[in-house]
């Protein structure tokens, strides 16, 4: 694939006696790509997409759209002259307009009925043709968020940013919503910069995540690649549930709390190690495996699909997701075996 947008060092202070609110981000986005940023409230996510959009400055670094440099700082291209859709978290649609007005707002530079032409075509594409004569608060937020997608479509810009575009819907229609928007993506072969601190949503829409703490991207991989091997114990936590041991390293083996583990890459001394609840199990106490760790059923939660246990070990607790059909109780003793090879993180504090 070959570089759509490529952003280098991108450094933003509000305050200069403060530390940057975005410091030196760089990534790549490429063609149909789509691209999430993915990090707490105040992490610097949002600044970063309307940097790149063009609604602030940049202090440093640059932006680089098809190899045209929008932003530098020496250099500032206006929003409505970089070629960025946006789709905006509130959606901000006319609410005088029809749906086929609001996508004909940004078609300006065409004819009517160039316009009007080119707005059914992007409707026609989302399904909302039929809606097209509605008003705003006539649809549904997931109607809504399609037409603001349309809109921001319809002047075929070279990328579209998305910011925390599924907050606003509830649980079941946010999850529906954000599979016809992938859909609708890499249908129109659109690349995309998302948004979010949803860990559900980035991994499920986008290609690659950047994973973003405290103004820095700290991972950028796929969505397996960042769930399955984090680096530091930040990304661990923040992409979901895991647990976290400090343990003694010798090649591909290391002692821990769970007792011998293997690990995912050579490592030697004293490393901290991470290793999902899913890729944990728990084993009935018998003679033949005394010599596994043993622990106590702390509590168990029925999901239906799946249980979660919380087992006291000798000097903490682990979580262990396992099917439906495992027995244990509150109360009961287990042995914790791991199922797969225990992730390596970066960080070199032990574990308190």
């Amino acid at each position: 694939m070959d570089c759509l947008l490529r952003v280098t060092n991108l450094t933003k202070y509000f305050d200069f006696n403060e530390p940057p609110i975005v410091d030196k981000v760089s990534f790549t986005v490429e063609q149909e790509e789509i691209f999430a940023i993915l990090g707490p409230s105040g992490c610097g996510k949002t600044t970063t997409l309307r940097l790149l959009a063009g609604f602030e400055r940049s202090d440093e670094g640059s932006i680089q759209l098809k190899g045209q440099t929008l932003e530098c700082p020496y250099n500032h291209i206006n929003p409505e002259k970089r070629g960025i859709g946006f789709v905006f978290q509130d959606y901000a649609l006319f609410p005088h307009l029809t749906v086929l007005e609001n996508v004909m707002f940004g078609l300006q530079k065409l004819s009517r009925g160039e316009r009007n032409h080119r707005a059914l075509e992007i409707l026609e594409l989302i399904g909302m043709k039929s809606f097209k004569d509605r008003k705003p608060q006539e649809l549904s937020g997931g109607q809504q968020q399609r037409v603001a997608l349309a809109r921001a479509l319809a002047p075929r810009p070279e990328i579209i940013l998305m910011d925390e575009p599924f907050s606003n819907l509830d649980a079941v229609l946010r999850e529906s919503t954000r599979n016809e928007v992938r859909k609708i993506l890499k249908a129109s072969k659109m690349s995309a910069v998302l948004v979010t601190h949803d860990q559900e949503e980035a991994l499920s829409v986008a290609d690659r995540i950047g994973v973003m703490e405290n103004g820095r991207i700290v991972q950028i991989g796929t969505p397996e690649d960042v769930y399955y091997r984090p680096k530091t114990k930040f990304v661990a936590n923040f992409l979901g549930r895991t647990n976290l041991f400090n343990a003694q390293a010798s090649g591909l083996e290391a002692q821990s709390t769970i007792g011998s583990i293997m690990l995912d890459r050579p490592a030697r001394g004293n490393v901290i190690i991470s290793i999902r609840p899913e890729h944990l199990t728990l084993e009935q106490t018998t003679p033949a495996n005394c010599g596994g760790i043993c622990g106590t059923v702390l509590t168990r939660e029925f999901k239906g699909h799946d249980i979660t246990y919380n087992v006291k070990l000798k000097d903490c607790a682990c979580l262990v997701h396992t099917d439906n059909r495992m027995p244990f109780a509150v109360g009961d003793n287990v042995v914790v075996r791991p199922l797969e090879p225990a992730v390596v993180l970066e960080d070199e504090t032990p574990l308190q």
